[in-house]
């Protein structure tokens, strides 16, 4: 890797676009897959993305924008992926020759519905990349107060200590404070079961429930995050650390949480369906809910706040029983 390596975001939603602001600050050029070239131009001409983050000024001097995913990735030494989980896999299809080439972060908080992978797990085993070139960036964080210069947190996982170090010195500034670990499975498996979690704590609040429900809830999440990674990649970490549990705490009680919201318009009485179709987003949590399942059955693993999550969204239970029934579960 060479002393400043070239970096491209493939993404446009609101972390990209938050992600693409912060690169701007410490790089002299970033590159960024936009879809759209419709999005491509307005960004030229207002400096700002029409659909995510449209208040937030973007550094259009230093993009090389393309809505050609191989035309940016080609220029690019590292890749980070921003692209919800569920469209991963036909997203970078195009560009499957030239990922084993690269170095790749994937700021996905996601799980590939394909392959019940996380994002790690899917590059190296279905496109040959190899462990050490890839790092995931995670929170605790939100993309809005990211863009917007609030003081926010990122840990850098990856089994590569350089490559963590030249991502931290990237995204690094007086609003971005990094923690770099190689635990690159148990931070992505926290960032994928905290959404879940977001909407279990939406659905409550929707309901009525307080903030004391709510502190009970939020710590027999941790407790049920803990039991599950440690099921499926057994090591020693302590799982109260920022990198794990910080996602948890804000995107549980933030209200930008796009998966708190989606939750939220449950309890207030939305169908699954309508809630989904009001938020312009995408909630990861109500994919992750449906994999997270198959996962845990597999691993024979207790988690009665994911199940109670399942359990509204995709067998259609009344929210207000599941949490009731949840209530008498949790201690």
């Amino acid at each position: 890797m060479g002393k400043n390596p070239s970096i491209a975001v493939l993404g446009s939603g609101s972390w990209a676009t938050a992600l693409v602001k912060i690169l701007c600050q410490n790089n002299d050029r970033v590159g960024w897959w936009v879809r759209s070239d419709e999005a491509i131009l307005h960004v030229q001409i207002h400096h700002h993305n029409p659909k995510y983050l449209s208040e937030v000024e973007l550094d259009v001097e230093k993009l090389d924008m393309d809505s050609d995913i191989r035309a940016v990735a080609q220029e690019a030494d590292i890749l980070v992926i921003a692209i919800p989980s569920a469209f991963l896999a036909e997203a970078i299809e195009p560009i499957r020759d030239l990922i084993p080439s690269k170095n790749v972060f994937s700021a996905v908080k996601g799980i590939v519905p394909q392959t019940h992978q996380i994002v790690g797990e899917f590059l190296h085993d279905q496109f040959g990349l190899n462990y050490e070139q890839f790092g995931a960036l995670l929170g605790p964080c939100h993309a809005e107060e990211v863009a917007l210069e609030r003081l926010s947190y990122l840990t850098i996982a990856s089994q590569n200590d350089e490559l963590a170090r030249v991502m931290a010195k990237k995204v690094s500034g007086p609003a971005i404070q990094t923690n770099c670990t190689d635990d690159i499975y148990g931070t992505e498996y926290a960032s994928v079961l905290k959404n879940i979690y977001a909407i279990a704590a939406g659905v409550c609040h929707g309901l009525g429930y307080g903030d004391n429900f709510q502190a009970v809830l939020v710590s027999n999440a941790l407790v049920e995050m803990k039991r599950f990674i440690k099921a499926v990649q057994p090591m020693k970490r302590d799982i109260s650390k920022t990198a794990y549990s910080g996602d948890l705490f804000v995107t549980m009680y933030s209200p930008f949480s796009r998966n708190r919201t989606l939750g939220n318009l449950i309890g207030k009485g939305y169908t699954v369906r309508s809630a989904m179709l009001e938020m312009s987003m995408v909630a990861e949590g109500y994919y992750a809910a449906k994999l997270i399942r198959d996962v845990k059955k597999s691993r024979e693993v207790r988690m009665p706040i994911a199940s109670a999550v399942y359990k509204i969204l995709y067998e259609g239970k009344p929210a207000k029983k599941v949490v009731r029934e949840l209530s008498e579960k949790l201690k």
